[in-house]
């Protein structure tokens, strides 16, 4: 009988831990401070925007909001990111993307003081994690290494294939699965025979942005499987990267979606607010 990996639950924990954390810290006279930026008002954001708000509302960390029109320019939006490096009392700048076409979002991360980048994308964050220094991490792999731990599944000495490069799960995704001692395959459009390469994973992570693409043809029998993927199915359902029907009979753990990976992330970026006071 699989394992279905409960993120809910999981990151409730990690939320409780932290609430705590930060009631003592507020004992010591210490406030902690987000600063959410929003740019438009792309639906899928606004529900993530509202979901962290709710989240620091929870834990006690102050959130600042600032919800800006589409025709923001580029240096009204860099104008803004500047004042809040420079105000002591904000200790993490969040801009939610994706940001409209006309800003750059490379630059928009950039101009992020790297002490206040709390989503871990910044080019020092990166660099940092990289090289095994310390440095706010990305919040969705962070995330997926605290499901596996508290799920008890050992990571060291596993083959783990990570399927997908972006910047924000893939890549960072196999430098965090490589600093807990699993031997690491990335694995994305190019790849040759995914499936052979897949089914070699003794722990599977899948974040490519393709509905039900994962059958379970590519994966191992009692693999840990990781679906980091959302979408909404020809029945407006939401589902995963991974067919989770298909795949359930074959694997050890599984994540659902939702409620697997998704409530992770936040917590983790409450987790990086925490750090960012620290």
């Amino acid at each position: 009988m699989a394992l279905i990996i409960d993120g809910k639950k999981i990151s409730t924990e990690i939320k409780e831990e932290l609430r705590e954390e930060v009631a003592a810290l507020k004992e010591k006279g210490v406030e902690i401070t987000l600063a959410v930026i929003q740019v438009g008002n792309d639906p899928a954001s606004s529900i993530y925007v509202r979901n962290k708000k709710t989240a620091c509302e929870y834990i006690g960390i102050k959130s600042l909001s600032y919800e800006l029109p589409e025709n923001t320019t580029e240096k009204e939006l860099l104008d803004l990111i500047k004042e809040l490096n420079a105000n002591s009392k904000v200790n993490g700048i969040l801009v939610q993307l994706p940001l409209p076409k006309h800003i750059n979002e490379e630059l928009v991360i950039n101009t992020i003081d790297p002490s206040k980048d709390v989503d871990g994308f910044h080019p020092q964050s990166v660099g940092a994690l990289s090289i095994g220094q310390k440095g706010f991490l990305s919040c969705t792999p962070a995330g997926i290494i605290q499901l596996l731990k508290r799920s008890g599944i050992s990571i060291a000495g596993k083959e783990c294939v990570v399927i997908g490069r972006s910047n924000i799960v893939g890549k960072p995704m196999a430098l965090l699965m490589l600093r807990e001692d699993a031997t690491v395959t990335i694995c994305h459009s190019k790849t040759k025979d995914l499936k052979e390469v897949a089914k070699r994973a003794d722990i599977l992570i899948v974040a490519i942005g393709k509905p039900k693409f994962i059958s379970s043809e590519f994966v191992k029998e009692g693999a840990v499987v990781i679906d980091v993927g959302i979408h909404r199915d020809e029945n407006n359902k939401l589902c995963g990267d991974v067919d989770y029907e298909d795949v359930l009979p074959k694997v050890s753990a599984i994540t659902p979606v939702p409620g697997g990976v998704g409530p992770m992330t936040i917590a983790m970026l409450m987790y990086n607010c925490l750090q960012s006071a620290r």
